[in-house]
């Protein structure tokens, strides 16, 4: 094992300073996914910068009726908190649907929002990846992809984002606090994740030093009918082949606020702006709902092996979109806004 210095964090300067910016030091969460990282030697950090001592544990109400949610909250807490199973159920649903109870234990929001995918050929030294080598190859392009990517991907990289709590948050319009060398800033959900162009190394948009904070939930979203649902190949604890995240609020028989959000196609959480243009405004029949989702897959890519994401990811969305058009909760919504 690489020898590594080690900083157990009690305010957020502190963190940054020890951090430093520098390449080789890492924030350490739970550490669920970069202890990992370690042991396969994917990663090998110099400095190792514990934010647990941080006060970001907390969930809290804003004064606007949203959620601020520390970015230390573990997974099992924010899955079962009140506030987010009766506001933003989606997200209880995907945190639930993401890992084991053990797990949820330990990591953390942030850590979870920044982990890295589970592509055999980045978590494996000895194979080409341009995610762990920039300029090696993508290995899994010509060799064992079935899990991989159906959008977005590009020649350099075709992994897919692994995190099911990440794919609930950009369907509930969900912004992320950063604090950093430079100061404090927020970015959209939407806009956190990055696709993986030449360069597929950078996952997100945060800067070197940057500590996610806090995950903000809009007080507008709070309340309307949102489910997630995802396709795996074993039904306990495996990662998504396709999974969806959607939010969907009907008044005088007419679709008033749509959001659809895939997880497991492509390097980021793919928000399907194309088939919510095309359903807002209208009638949420079954028709409307398919084209809509199929006009959003049409831009999909798949692969030699992967091409059954396609449609596995079209019923998918159109039977959780149809759930809630029909559910009763969306029906109440319908008659208490009308």
């Amino acid at each position: 094992m690489k020898p590594f210095a080690y900083v157990r964090a009690t305010g957020l300067s502190e963190a940054i300073a020890a951090h430093g910016a520098r390449p080789g030091s890492r924030y350490l969460g739970g550490g669920t996914n970069l202890v990992d990282l370690m042991k396969l030697g994917v990663e090998a950090p110099d400095t190792l910068v514990d934010l647990a001592g941080l006060p970001l544990g907390s969930v809290e109400e804003t004064p606007d009726g949203g959620l601020r949610i520390g970015s230390g909250v573990r997974g099992s807490d924010l899955a079962l908190h009140p506030l987010v199973r009766t506001r933003y159920p989606a997200l209880s649903q995907a945190l639930l649907a993401g890992a084991s109870a053990q797990l949820r234990n330990v990591a953390t929001t942030g850590g979870n929002l920044l982990q890295r995918t589970r592509c055999p050929y980045f978590q494996d030294v000895a194979k080409p990846c341009n995610k762990r080598e920039p300029g090696t190859g993508c290995g899994a392009r010509d060799g064992v992809h079935r899990d991989h990517a159906v959008l977005g991907h590009s020649p350099q990289c075709i992994a897919t984002h692994p995190s099911d709590m990440a794919v609930a948050l950009v369907a509930l319009d969900a912004a992320v606090e950063l604090q950093g060398p430079d100061g404090a800033r927020t970015v959209p959900a939407t806009a956190f994740h990055r696709l993986p162009g030449d360069h597929p190394e950078r996952d997100t948009v945060i800067e070197p030093g940057e500590i996610v904070t806090a995950v903000t939930l809009p007080p507008d979203r709070a309340g309307l009918p949102s489910r997630y649902r995802k396709a795996r190949d074993r039904a306990s604890y495996a990662f998504a082949l396709v999974s969806v995240a959607a939010v969907l609020d009907i008044s005088g028989g007419r679709v008033r606020h749509v959001a659809l959000a895939f997880g497991g196609l492509a390097h980021r959480p793919w928000r399907a702006t194309a088939a919510e243009e095309r359903l807002l405004g209208a009638a949420p029949t079954e028709s409307a709902v398919r084209a809509a989702v199929e006009a959003e897959l049409e831009s999909a890519e798949p692969l030699r092996d992967n091409g059954f994401k396609v449609p596995l990811a079209r019923n998918l969305a159109c039977d959780v979109l149809n759930s809630l058009a029909g559910s009763p909760l969306s029906r109440s919504s319908r008659s208490s806004r009308s």
